[in-house]
């Protein structure tokens, strides 16, 4: 049995899912602002749906950026203080990774250019290519991930499909493909459940951080972060 809760709150979004053996619960609520009051209730009602408690999971996973620098931190925190209490590993993963597979999901491409909102005129870019390695979900990526102003992207030679916020500039973004994107969503946003099935191939891959290293990932070279102390104990 393999069993990984996974949390994000890199964006308005707040969700928390556990993948147990293949099987993802999910709890995803758009809840901006409310990310403290909502993320450790929610962990406690996933948990309990499953019947499990946090010292039999396997691991934790988090959406460990780019996304909104408080939703990062308050994700990052929660993760170290539970992974912490219960002495299990952390598996960081990428927002836009998630958003790929979700957008995998939705549709039948594989080829992914996922996009966030950044603000200050910017996005969040990073592509990805999908497949499946014995059934557990792989996001490679294909174009690395940065923060850029859309009028100052160069061609990129891979064609792929639209997925996220920061299409707002799809005609900026279909500038520099090799061919328009023929889908584009951009109503997703990161959730819980497609970390948590990109998590479970990282997991058996070893990519794993000791809880005091879930740190964010922000992309913008200007913004640090403290650690946390772990505040949260077994459950």
């Amino acid at each position: 049995m393999t069993a990984i809760l996974s949390i994000d709150t890199s964006t308005p979004a707040c969700s928390v899912a556990l993948i147990k053996d293949g099987a993802v619960l999910e709890d995803f609520r758009m809840a901006p602002r409310q990310h403290n009051d909502l993320i450790l209730p929610m962990v406690d009602q996933i948990l309990s749906q499953a019947n499990l408690t946090l010292s039999q999971l396997d691991a934790i996973a988090f959406g460990r950026g780019p996304g909104s620098f408080t939703g990062l931190r308050i994700s990052a925190g929660v993760v170290q203080g539970l992974a912490y209490g219960a002495d299990l590993p952390v598996v960081p993963v990428s927002t836009l990774a998630a958003m790929a597979l979700e957008g995998g999901l939705e549709t039948n491409h594989t080829s992914w250019l996922s996009a966030l909102d950044a603000r200050m005129g910017e996005i969040y870019l990073g592509g990805y290519e999908l497949h499946q390695v014995e059934g557990r979900w792989v996001a490679d990526e294909t174009f690395p991930e940065r923060v850029i102003k859309p009028d100052n992207l160069e061609p990129i030679k891979i064609s792929y499909q639209g997925v996220g916020s920061g299409w707002v500039y799809k005609d900026e973004l279909n500038s520099v493909l090799p061919q328009t994107a023929e889908k584009v969503i951009k109503s997703i946003a990161p959730r819980a459940a497609c970390i948590a099935q990109l998590a479970e191939h990282l997991f058996h891959q070893g990519k794993t951080v000791d809880a005091d290293q879930a740190l964010p990932v922000y992309l913008r070279d200007e913004i640090t972060w403290e650690k946390q102390p772990a505040r949260i104990g077994k459950r």
